[in-house]
Order: C-alpha cells, then sequence, then structure tokens
C-alpha cells in the first residue's frame, strides 16, 4: 500500500502523452480544455452526468475565473506540483504550493478565481449533483475545500492518466462516481489546528530555499518562525500539507529536476548541490517521490519540453489533509 507521500507523488509531472492527441477531439473520454474549466461540449457531453477535462499552461504566471454550473460540483486535481491562489468573493480560499495530488471542490453556482504562479496540469471533473446526498444542497459542506494530500484522489487521476487514449468513457465515469463517493465521505478535524501565519511561513520559506543545500533541523525552523517545535511543526503541516522534513526533500527534489533538465551535470554531483550526502540516498527518495529515477526523469523531461515547445508554436498560449475550507 502507498504511503500518503508516496500516492501523491507517483506521478508527478507526468509527461504529456502524444498519443492522445493523435485522437478526433471528440472520442477522446478525457478532453483538452481550450481555456480554464471550459471544454467545447459535443453531443456526448452534453448528456454526460460526469465530464473529465485536462487543462495545462506552461507559463509562469496566469489568472483565470469561472462559475460552477448550478447542477455539478467541479473538483480539480493537481497533476504536478504548482502554486495557485484561489479566491471567492474577495476572499482567500488557498494561498502556497499545491503538490502533485492536490484536490479542490467548488460547490454549484459558485465563482471561483485562481491565479497560477508556476506551470500547472490538472484533471478537472464536473460531476452532476444527481451523485451527491440531497442534503449537501444549499450548504456548503463541499464548497472551496482545498485537500493538499489526498491519497485515493492521487490514485484515482493517476489511473486516468495511466489509461491515455485508452481511457473510455464508462471508465472515466466509473472514476467521477468513485470521486464523489469519496468526497461525500469526507469529514472535517474534531480540533482544528490554526495554520502557520502567512509571513511566518514566508520566512521559513525563504530559509529553506537558501540553505536546503546543507542540513537543516526541525529546531532551526521552529527558530525561524519563532515558534515551539511542536507549534511549528503542527503548524506549518496545517498551511502546506507538509511535515517540515517532507517539505525539506520535495525542495531538493524540484531544485534537482530543475538541474537535471537543465544541465548535463552527473547525478552524484546534483545530488550533492541539492544537499544529499550520497547519489544513492538521491536517487532513492527522487525515485519515491517522482515515480521514476533521476536518468530516467531527465530522459523523459527532454521529451516533454519538446512537445510543449511545439504546442506553444502551434496555438496561442491559453489566457489526505483537511486545509483549507472558507466560510460562505
Amino acid at each position: 500500500m502507498l504511503t500518503d507521500l508516496q500516492a501523491a507523488h507517483a506521478w508527478i509531472d507526468y509527461p504529456a502523452g502524444s498519443r492522445d492527441q493523435e485522437l478526433p477531439h471528440a472520442t477522446q473520454a478525457i478532453t483538452r480544455e481550450s481555456q480554464w474549466r471550459r471544454i467545447d461540449h459535443g453531443p456526448e457531453a452534453v448528456a454526460a452526468d460526469i465530464i473529465v477535462s485536462r487543462w495545462e499552461d506552461p507559463r509562469g504566471a496566469s489568472s483565470h475565473e469561472a462559475t460552477t454550473p448550478e447542477n455539478c460540483y467541479f473538483v480539480g486535481i493537481a497533476l504536478k506540483q504548482t502554486r495557485a491562489k484561489l479566491t471567492r468573493d474577495r476572499q482567500i480560499v488557498f494561498d502556497g504550493t499545491m503538490p502533485a495530488g492536490s484536490m479542490y471542490v467548488s460547490a454549484p453556482s459558485r465563482q471561483l478565481g485562481v491565479q497560477f504562479q508556476a506551470p500547472c496540469a490538472f484533471l478537472h471533473f464536473h460531476i452532476s449533483t444527481d451523485h451527491f446526498p440531497a442534503q449537501f444542497s444549499g450548504t456548503d459542506g463541499l464548497n472551496d475545500i482545498v485537500l493538499l494530500r489526498d491519497p485515493l484522489a492521487a490514485q484515482l487521476a493517476r489511473a486516468l492518466i495511466a489509461r491515455g487514449d485508452a481511457a473510455d468513457h464508462r471508465f472515466t465515469r466509473c472514476i467521477g462516481q468513485t470521486l464523489a463517493a469519496h468526497l461525500t465521505r469526507l469529514e472535517p478535524p474534531r480540533a482544528k489546528v490554526n495554520a502557520l501565519p502567512k509571513w511566518r511561513l514566508r520566512r521559513v520559506e525563504q530559509h529553506i530555499a537558501d540553505h536546503f543545500d546543507r542540513c537543516i533541523s526541525l529546531s532551526e525552523l521552529a527558530n525561524v518562525a519563532g515558534l515551539s517545535r511542536m507549534h511549528f511543526a503542527a503548524q506549518f503541516r496545517a498551511a502546506t500539507g507538509y511535515r517540515p522534513r517532507e517539505y525539506l526533500l520535495n525542495h531538493r527534489i524540484e531544485h534537482a529536476k530543475t538541474l537535471l533538465a537543465t544541465s548535463g551535470r552527473p547525478l552524484a554531483e546534483i545530488a550533492l548541490a541539492v544537499g544529499f550526502s550520497t547519489q544513492a540516498h538521491f536517487s532513492t527518495v527522487f525515485k519515491r517521490m517522482s515515480g521514476q529515477s533521476p536518468a530516467r526523469w531527465r530522459f523523459a523531461s527532454k521529451g516533454e519540453r519538446g512537445e510543449v515547445e511545439a504546442l506553444s508554436r502551434s496555438r496561442p498560449a491559453a489566457g489526505g489533509d483537511w486545509i483549507a475550507s472558507a466560510a460562505a
């Protein structure tokens, strides 16, 4: 059984397949969105009670806004790590890093705005209200929920991505039904832990960004935040979805990916540059978080970059822990 962290990262940065682009748009069970949360509804989609689409944007920054239709819930699952700010009615729903496997939910007839501050890739589910109990109607029980670590959602998304062009409408509908059943069983924690305040979080994030290439202890990070170790660890996890150690390792791996994709440096040299004492430890952690060895990821990233560049030239740019739930 995968651990929470393994499930959330087993398919991080999954390359966009070229095979699904060879199929006619109308036959694809997972359609590509031309704009965020907007798809061209064909005859099959109009009658469908569950629609699955995919949104990808290679740009470093973009802003979007959409309103969920009155007859469905909207669910987004991140396919790779990104940074995002979600807002509704000028209230901030979420502002921070979304690891791969993060899930957010918007209720019917609710407007949601987003500002992405990094390249992103999402699976979007549009699920009819018929799949949810009647008591959810007219409530905020499933509105503006952000779950930064949800292993089941990560596994469901992984199953769809793994199918690629072999996924049919029956299969995607089954995945959507399972996701809806999972959502109706979510319960907020009995004892809510306050998230680390933004100004403290920024100080900690900056400290990690400046010193990730050396050993950083929990006590050191707690001192940066100005809190005890116990309070810091709990509030940091509430704010980011990570334990401090997990966050540090993730930061190292993300930086390693940049070096792998943009340089020809040996793996042993990259391992030392991002704070690992041995190449073996680096490779073990990298594979656990990304699902691939560093060498395989480097090879796959070159092919993915080529596809993204070709896509950019061919069309214009498109213009489990309970983490957040905004009040109505």
